[in-house]
């Protein structure tokens, strides 16, 4: 690093679904109003969250980014955006990034019962980020689980490790609930670890979607290894706010924000892993 320059860190953006059940222009507000580095925009049955000119309207009222899409990969949005072809939600969403300046677009692994979808989703997220050159970030996900039992959800599988992604969002609250080891998927992933979905998590099987620090997840610890070791992706605090008051969800997001910007402070002298 040249003498004098500072180091780079992760900008620290905001979900839109920390805001749920409010709309996008609330989160927008919220996000702007605490100081977050930009939004990522979680695309569900909300009209403004599928608009792009109407995302680019709040992003300039509240001069903030959109700096990543969360494409309606989840059991709750299957019905946005039709039924008929799950490439389509995700097309769509990299249209949506395109449209609005984000550089990534996070999406969730198929479900067992889209085997079409599941059987050429490594191949075809691959293809697409090298046709359009938008990052496709592969979420981790949880076994679902019902009576003790393990039930497969998701294809070809919830952990994206082992397999072929060149581009994952690893989120805290999923690993929490699967049981998995935070700081060994991020070591394990190596450069191919693009996004961060920042949430605690107790262990519960329910994925709960802490703010950072009131769990048992090495929160602090990751974005600490992240910061040292260079790491400069997103970092998107996700955390439920849905059974808050006004005040209690203004706090858990701003004690969010800190969190991200104590954990991610450079640490002088330090360099790429």
């Amino acid at each position: 690093m040249p003498s004098g320059a500072q180091p780079r860190t992760s900008r620290v953006i905001m979900s839109t679904a920390s805001a749920f059940p409010l709309g996008c222009e609330p989160a927008f507000e919220l996000a702007a109003g605490l100081g977050y580095d930009g939004v990522e925009v979680m695309v569900w049955t909300d009209p403004v969250s599928q608009d792009p000119t109407a995302l680019a309207a709040l992003s300039a009222r509240y001069d903030i980014p959109v700096l990543a899409v969360h494409a309606p990969t989840l059991l709750l949005t299957q019905r946005v955006w039709g039924t008929a072809d799950p490439w389509a939600k995700v097309d769509r969403s990299v249209d949506l990034a395109e449209q609005l300046g984000a550089g990534t677009v996070v999406v969730h692994p198929p479900f067992r019962w889209q085997r079409d979808y599941a059987g050429g989703f490594v191949d075809g997220v691959a293809r697409r980020e090298a046709e359009r050159g938008v990052p496709i970030a592969v979420e981790n996900m949880y076994p679902w689980r019902a009576r003790g039992r393990e039930l497969m959800a998701y294809l070809p599988g919830w952990d994206p490790v082992p397999h072929g992604y060149d581009h994952v969002t690893l989120d805290l609250s999923h690993a929490a609930s699967a049981g998995s080891d935070a700081l060994v998927m991020a070591e394990e992933l190596g450069p191919r670890l693009h996004h961060i979905h920042l949430a605690d998590g107790s262990g519960s099987p329910r994925d709960e979607h802490l703010v950072p620090g009131l769990g048992n997840q090495p929160c602090g610890e990751l974005l600490e290894s992240l910061a040292g070791s260079g790491f400069t992706g997103l970092v998107t605090v996700e955390v439920s706010t849905r059974k808050s008051g006004e005040t209690e969800r203004v706090d858990a997001l701003a004690q969010s924000l800190a969190f991200a910007r104590l954990h991610l402070a450079p640490v002088v002298g330090a360099g790429r892993v």
